[in-house]
């Protein structure tokens, strides 16, 4: 593939966001840990380097060696590579006489040059380091400042490698997509061919070519990741493709047979398994939130068996995988200490010996909903927010029954129904509500109760790696809160979860 940008990552929280902001230019990226650069750069048409928690001043460093880049390539160092490049090059860092965080305004911007074409001064920038570039490497020449960051940004006289010690890829810099539109356009001279159409013309080759004439078996979910690969195989490779989609008895209320009814109006080859008794006898009894999970995916992986030997011949295994799971599994301090057990990296177990094939593992999730939208999938589907793999099995902390089932099925419809005639659900990205095990005491009518307590949870975010809760008109939680009280048996108390992430994550298990 031409025209492909590669992104060194040293660990940043913001690398996934240079990407994105890549993406949105519709030039292709690839993010690739510091210390596993790929063996031929030179297929790459420009380079940037991401921040990093570290310190270049500090013995643990990350510390890449860069002689296949510079001079070579079109070179972009963010942050803590900006500071490595002075570093390593003849400059001189130094820890910065107070903690350069937050909002700073350009005081000067070097006229004539096509890096910050476009761009005056004044323009805000986002600042993220303790360390601070007091003299430039060798070769270096000023191109911008703030009041407090003399060097914050510079490039290297005969070479197009520019150093920038605020991050472009954040909101908070205004003129962010404008400078990485200069380097990648203007200087690195990359054609903007990164579109929903031509990722589908692509991939659909690719898959034809890759499976040939087997058959290949997916697991639905009903959730955007696993339709939009679904309908990209469809059209690649027909009735190869068989799909499956299991009742694990954590669905929302009346989703199985919902689904399944949208699936065959899109032509799917899929058949419905309700093993919702056999998934809540094996979770019986059990408390703890991670081996809940793994048992929800260990009977997910028997029942996907059982049905695939029912179809011979099949060779490979399709996922709807995208980017952030793969950049996730190859981190830099190696896989996250946190992958969960429903992770959709790493596939089934080795016994059942099919080959991977997973269309979409390149694409952020909103770019997987551009390329749902460029092959016609219903714009209801593709806004649909995201639901966990193991379902409800998360959100009902504690044991779990068929009756708290019910009831919080009852109780997540009520609260997503809500949004949805509000006019508020497209407002949020992602909403749910917990069963928590407590009961608490209530009075209906002139009788005492004492009964479960619901937490409801609606957040946004662009990729579920931070998110924010959502300030919810008050009559909207007063008239769900009543619904859920007068409607549902057995729930006696709303709460509403107003924490953000990080600390809090998405999830309550």
């Amino acid at each position: 593939m031409h025209n492909k940008v590669l992104i060194l990552d040293f660990g940043s929280q913001y690398t996934q966001l240079i990407a994105r902001r890549v993406r949105e230019l519709f030039i292709y990226c690839e993010i690739h840990p510091y210390n596993k650069t790929p063996n031929k750069i030179g297929e790459f048409n420009a380079v940037i380097l991401s921040g990093s928690p570290y310190s270049v001043r500090s013995d643990d460093a990350p510390h890449l060696d860069l002689s296949s880049i510079r001079g070579k390539l079109p070179l972009l160092a963010v942050c803590y590579g900006a500071q490595y490049l002075a570093h390593f090059s003849g400059g001189l860092v130094k820890p910065s006489n107070s903690r350069e965080y937050g909002r700073a305004n350009l005081s000067f911007v070097q006229s004539g040059e096509t890096f910050f074409e476009g761009i005056d001064k004044g323009s805000q920038v986002w600042m993220s380091h303790s360390d601070t570039i007091d003299q430039l490497p060798d070769g270096g020449s000023l191109l911008a400042s703030t009041n407090d960051v003399k060097n914050a940004a510079f490039c290297i006289d005969g070479e197009t490698t520019f150093g920038i010690q605020f991050h472009p890829e954040v909101y908070h810099t205004t003129d962010g997509k404008k400078i990485l539109e200069n380097f990648l356009i203007k200087i690195a001279k990359i054609q903007q061919k990164w579109t929903p159409d031509s990722f589908v013309e692509m991939t659909v080759k690719q898959i034809a070519e890759t499976v040939g004439d087997e058959k290949v078996i997916l697991g639905l979910s009903g959730g955007v990741d696993s339709t939009v690969a679904a309908v990209l195989l469809n059209k690649s490779i027909g009735k190869q493709l068989h799909c499956i989609f299991v009742n694990n008895g954590l669905l929302r209320k009346n989703e199985f047979k919902g689904v399944l009814n949208q699936y065959k109006g899109m032509g799917l080859n899929v058949k419905g398994v309700d093993a919702s008794v056999e998934f809540l006898e094996a979770l019986k009894g059990e408390i703890d939130p991670e081996k809940k999970r793994k048992i929800i995916g260990n009977t997910f992986i028997n029942v996907f068996d059982n049905e695939s030997k029912k179809t011979p011949g099949v060779s490979w295994l399709a996922q709807g995988t995208i980017y952030p799971d793969v950049i996730e599994s190859i981190s830099v301090n190696g896989p996250s200490a946190i992958i969960k057990s429903h992770h959709n990296v790493g596939g089934l177990p080795d016994y059942m010996k099919l080959k991977l094939v997973e269309p979409l593992k390149m694409l952020f999730k909103d770019e997987v909903r551009r390329v749902g939208a460029s092959i016609g999938i219903d714009p209801d589907l593709l806004g649909r927010h995201p639901f966990p793999g193991p379902g409800l099995g998360i959100r009902i902390l504690g044991d779990i029954t068929a009756e708290k089932v019910k009831i919080l099925q009852d109780v997540d419809a009520i609260f997503i129904n809500g949004l949805k005639s509000w006019d508020l659900y497209d407002q949020v990205w992602q909403a749910g509500a917990m069963l928590l095990p407590v009961n608490s005491v209530g009075v209906m009518g002139d009788e005492r109760t004492y009964e479960k307590c619901v937490a409801l949870r609606a957040v946004q975010s662009t990729d579920g790696m931070t998110a924010d809760w959502v300030d919810l008109p008050y009559a909207f939680l007063q008239k769900i809160s009543n619904e859920i009280i007068n409607k549902v048996r057995g729930v006696n108390r709303v709460v509403y979860d107003i924490s953000s992430k990080p600390p809090a994550t998405i999830e309550w298990e």
